[in-house]
């Protein structure tokens, strides 16, 4: 794939949408991790956004993809060359929480869009919130505090919760104990990247926790997941769907078996918009939708509903555009409060084997019509 891209042509029956009669010309700059650890969930990102421009066949519509490795000082330099030389008009794309802390600020300082299709650390929903940043995914503690929720109905009294030890972690790790209402066997943070969990397994089994709490995307998930079907211990896991996601449930295999994990989408929510995404997406790609790759899809479907509405060169015109969320999203029901980050449902999924194919399904909802609690610390 060319990594500058001039996206026309595409599927007739989504013109109508995509405001098409406008000539309003917007150029993305996207950021994302597309090598490395965690490359499958920036590629995820990326194919589901460019299915949806594709899709939408809006010449308008001017897309440059960059790899950012999952460095911070990469994406940095990326964003300043997007901004500067590339002059894009928004950017998206970023993965990781504390790759967006080093790139979101600098980027709406500067008058730029941007459109996280991800990472949403509670400091950007809360006092560092800015009218430009518009998060289309979650903010980083929602499905933790939904998984909480689903604790508790299972009668979880005392869990061992981990995670990586930078903002999403810690925002993890925080929405989990503000829903869950029993004690704590354990709490560690380890390492962003690690591979070996034989310590924390160790910790967990000298505990006397009756289940545990993960959030450890990517990679990290992967072993640590395997590593513990491995240990014996037969307590119940729960996690976000960003251990259980398509992308990584294959490699997983048999070790995720029935795992609840929650997620504000999943590939068997019952509207039109999201049965057209899944089958395009297949047809497109060969392979099921990720989490990720919703993500992606409803970023695009965003920008491009704002651009049958407004200039992005009148920024207060396009920020409302933006703000009224008139796109059919994947998921349904979706609006933002008013920090820009979403209302919305999150469910609980089980994993399942389809076939061959491990992927999940919903079996309940955790919270409904749920936003963030950063909202009255957002003064703008």
């Amino acid at each position: 794939m060319k990594m500058k891209t001039l996206l026309a042509a595409g599927c007739a029956a989504m013109m109508a949408t995509a405001g098409l009669a406008d000539d309003h010309k917007v150029k993305v700059g996207m950021i994302t991790t597309l090598s490395g650890g965690g490359a499958g969930l920036g590629i995820d990102v990326r194919d589901g956004f460019l299915l949806a421009a594709k899709m939408a066949g809006n010449d308008n519509l001017e897309i440059v993809v960059e790899d950012d490795q999952r460095k911070p000082d990469i994406a940095v330099q990326l964003a300043d060359k997007m901004i500067q030389s590339e002059k894009v008009d928004v950017l998206t794309g970023i993965i990781w929480s504390n790759l967006a802390m080093a790139v979101v600020p600098a980027a709406t300082a500067q008058g730029k869009f941007y459109l996280s299709p991800n990472a949403g650390p509670s400091v950007l929903a809360g006092k560092g919130c800015h009218p430009n940043y518009f998060n289309v995914a979650w903010q980083n503690d929602n499905l933790h505090e939904a998984a909480g929720g689903y604790a508790n109905s299972a009668g979880f009294k005392n869990s061992f919760i981990l995670a990586p030890n930078y903002p999403a972690g810690q925002d993890a790790l925080t929405g989990y104990k503000r829903i869950y209402e029993g004690e704590l066997a354990g709490e560690v943070f380890t390492k962003l990247g690690q591979k070996d969990y034989a310590s924390e397994i160790a910790q967990i089994r000298a505990s006397d926790a009756d289940s545990v709490y993960f959030f450890l995307p990517g990679g990290m998930g992967i072993s640590f997941l395997k590593q513990y079907a491995d240990s014996g211990l037969d307590l119940p896991v729960v996690g976000p769907a960003f251990s259980f996601d398509q992308g990584i449930l294959q490699a997983v295999g048999d070790a995720a078996m029935g795992v609840k994990n929650t997620s504000q989408w999943n590939k068997d929510i019952d509207n039109e918009a999201n049965k057209a995404f899944v089958e395009a997406f297949q047809a497109e790609y060969g392979r099921l939708p990720s989490l990720y790759a919703s993500q992606g899809y409803d970023t695009a479907n965003l920008l491009l509903s704002a651009m049958g509405k407004a200039d992005v060169s009148d920024a207060e015109a396009f920020r409302a555009a933006l703000k009224e969320a008139d796109f059919d999203s994947t998921r349904g029901d979706f609006a933002f409060d008013s920090n820009n980050h979403p209302i919305q449902d999150i469910y609980v999924r089980e994993v399942i084997k389809e076939g061959e194919v491990y992927t999940n399904k919903i079996i309940g909802t955790a919270l409904e019509d749920h936003s963030n609690v950063y909202v009255e610390d957002c003064k703008m």
